[in-house]
């Protein structure tokens, strides 16, 4: 079980132990843009879900916060997204916890099936965490970035908002009446689009989730490409 210690905007910091990960996918508010991006993806071979938005069950133990990921080939990149998060604590919807996130997926593997891709890698969780009930109103407002590294340069590769996603208050909605919403269980929001032409393979990651305040929840993880298989 993954423990994440958190810095709370407000002040004072909370430790969680997740017990549920679940990750959002084609989760954009504008559901044109949404199917633009299935079409594309169908190009690459990629299949596309049955339904709109979606939401994948994965192993708690993905859910982590580090600055480091192993993974088995090249083709890997992260997300730039917000996770929610409910404390044992959590009175009522109020006391969840939103954050940076950033979802590491393996874009091979993505095309025999995005379900497992999630499984591959792990989701990576931010250091500070906005309370729900103090940030509802104004959450939209926050911005939502994302940066990567390659040969030792860093460039932008994502630059937008919650607005762009399918708000909290809707996945509180529909998670809760699917009894989805355990004190320890992480939701990943699904990804704002990427920059073209930005290399997404990238040595590194950098997720910033930032207040109208300046305050910011951070990612920020290094890529090793592991060494070949002996078959």
């Amino acid at each position: 079980m993954a423990q994440l210690n958190l810095t709370l905007a407000g002040g004072g910091s909370v430790g969680v132990d997740v017990t549920y990960a679940l990750n959002g996918g084609y989760a954009g508010r504008n559901t044109e843009q949404v199917q633009h991006h299935i079409d594309e993806l169908a190009e690459l071979g990629i299949p596309g879900p049955t339904r709109i938005p979606t939401m994948y069950p994965l192993s708690s133990t993905l859910a982590i916060q580090g600055d480091h990921v192993q993974v088995p080939h090249a083709k890997t990149s992260g997300e730039a997204e917000w996770a929610l998060i409910v404390p044992a604590h959590a009175a009522s919807p109020d006391d969840y916890l939103l954050v940076a996130a950033c979802d590491h997926t393996d874009r091979a593997l993505e095309v025999h099936g995005v379900a497992w891709s999630k499984q591959s890698s792990p989701d990576f969780l931010g250091d500070v965490a906005f309370r729900w009930g103090d940030v509802k109103d104004d959450f939209d407002s926050f911005t939502l970035k994302a940066w990567v590294t390659n040969d030792g340069t860093e460039e932008l590769i994502s630059d937008g908002s919650p607005a762009l996603l399918l708000s909290p208050a809707y996945w509180i909605e529909k998670l809760g009446e699917a009894g989805l919403l355990k004190p320890g269980t992480v939701f990943m929001s699904g990804t704002i689009p990427m920059i073209p032409g930005v290399n997404q393979f990238s040595d590194a990651w950098r997720v910033e989730l930032t207040a109208p305040d300046g305050t910011t929840s951070r990612v920020a993880y290094t890529v090793e490409v592991l060494p070949e298989p002996w078959e």
